[in-house]
């Protein structure tokens, strides 16, 4: 319990400071995952979005709505499937992630700089290791329900 409770208070301090950022720059955390992803990844399958940030498909939809009103995302039709819908960002899409993505990256290193480049590397794989081993866990217990 003592863990879990240091988790979420570590993972609560970080996220003030990301959600800040993000609000300093007109976005929610949501869309700037979302602009992040465009940027990094291509254009994405909505519901590849939503799976790859952990979202429902109310909530991709919603957030696409906004950036598309905001002239920073478009929605593509697939070539091949006519059910499939892709996101893509913009010129002005990029061109905005592109200027606030390095402020932001600052902002966040910010909120980490508590530990050294080693302690980071470290606690990645400790974060990971722990994250995998629940989920199989809990896959493993949900089977046998």
């Amino acid at each position: 319990m003592h863990l879990l409770r240091v988790l979420a208070r570590s993972y609560s301090s970080v996220s003030t400071h990301s959600f800040g950022s993000c609000k300093k720059f007109g976005f929610n955390p949501t869309e700037f995952a979302v602009l992040e992803l465009l940027y990094h990844k291509g254009p994405q399958k909505l519901n590849e979005i939503g799976s790859r940030l952990l979202l429902v498909s109310g909530g991709v939809t919603y957030v696409v709505d906004k950036m598309v009103a905001a002239g920073l995302v478009i929605r593509e039709p697939c070539q091949t499937d006519r059910r499939v819908i892709y996101a893509k960002l913009t010129e002005k899409g990029r061109r905005t992630i592109e200027e606030i993505a390095p402020k932001h990256a600052e902002n966040l290193h910010e909120a980490v700089s508590g530990l050294t480049p080693a302690e980071k590397e470290k606690l990645i794989d400790l974060l990971k290791k722990m994250g995998k081993e629940a989920e199989r866990k809990w896959k493993e217990k949900s089977s046998r329900i």
